[in-house]
């Protein structure tokens, strides 16, 4: 595998700059990966190595949103919400294992995919209208079915999952705003284990890995102060920009 190069100084603060508006970008809109990946390869990453690294970094902030909103999660139709926080630690095990053990060579090559996949997950989430009430139950073996996927997905790659869950789950039949935190728990379950599992990996640089945490959790808190201030569609309209520019750059690259 291609070794972690070593960053110095201007390129630590340039992620630690990206990490700060990954994390304004998460507390506002979602979707803060597409903002960290990229950079961490431009900052001389390899995909396999990016994705690792950006996963581990962004996890504590990733804790404090759930956290925030627990007491609005709630059970999914015939599944009790504890059942769907295990399949969604299994499966970020299993995505995680597979991860590791994906050449990077291989990697390169199909993260293009992954990329132009979550960002048309994050444009159809972003701009579909949005359910005001329930909809009919999902049936219990296709919602663990559906739930175990994403949770492999989300271990492995991870771009898009709180928009398929979120669609998911309010198809499962819960209301938009504990679906929304119940999300966001099953999404820290899956971080959760990657993490775990990933911080064992040679694939890491601490380093960026430290200065995208650090910009996430003060990007977060300045999320948190202008959730009230900017259109969310305009946060939503800059991750699908970034998301296609990336698309088509990882194509050509």
């Amino acid at each position: 595998m291609t070794p972690i190069p070593p960053l110095d100084l201007p390129v630590i603060l340039l992620i630690a700059a990206a990490g700060f508006i990954a994390g304004v970008q998460n507390a506002l809109a979602g979707g803060g990966s597409f903002i960290t990946f990229p950079a961490l390869l431009l900052a001389g990453l390899n995909p396999l190595a990016a994705n690792i690294t950006s996963t581990i970094a962004m996890f504590p902030s990733q804790t404090t949103s759930a956290v925030a909103g627990r007491k609005l999660v709630d059970d999914v139709g015939p599944l009790s919400f504890r059942a769907m926080f295990l399949i969604s630690l299994g499966g970020g095990v299993l995505g995680a294992l597979l991860l590791l053990s994906t050449p990077a060579t291989f990697f390169a090559r199909i993260v293009p995919w992954l990329v132009l996949f979550a960002t048309s997950v994050f444009a159809w989430g972003t701009f579909r209208r949005k359910p005001l009430h329930a909809a009919a139950a999902m049936p219990l073996p296709v919602l663990v079915g559906v739930q175990s996927c994403i949770a492999i997905y989300g271990g492995y790659f991870g771009g898009g999952i709180g928009f398929l869950m979120l669609a998911a789950l309010t198809i499962a039949g819960m209301q938009v705003r504990a679906a929304t935190a119940t999300k966001n728990m099953l999404a820290m379950a899956m971080n959760a284990a990657a993490t775990l599992i990933f911080a064992f990996s040679n694939m890491i640089s601490w380093p960026a890995a430290f200065a995208l945490s650090a910009g996430g959790i003060a990007g977060g808190v300045c999320g948190a102060w202008l959730i009230h201030r900017l259109p969310e569609r305009i946060m939503r309209g800059f991750v699908v920009l970034i998301g296609a520019l990336l698309t088509v750059w990882m194509f050509l690259r």
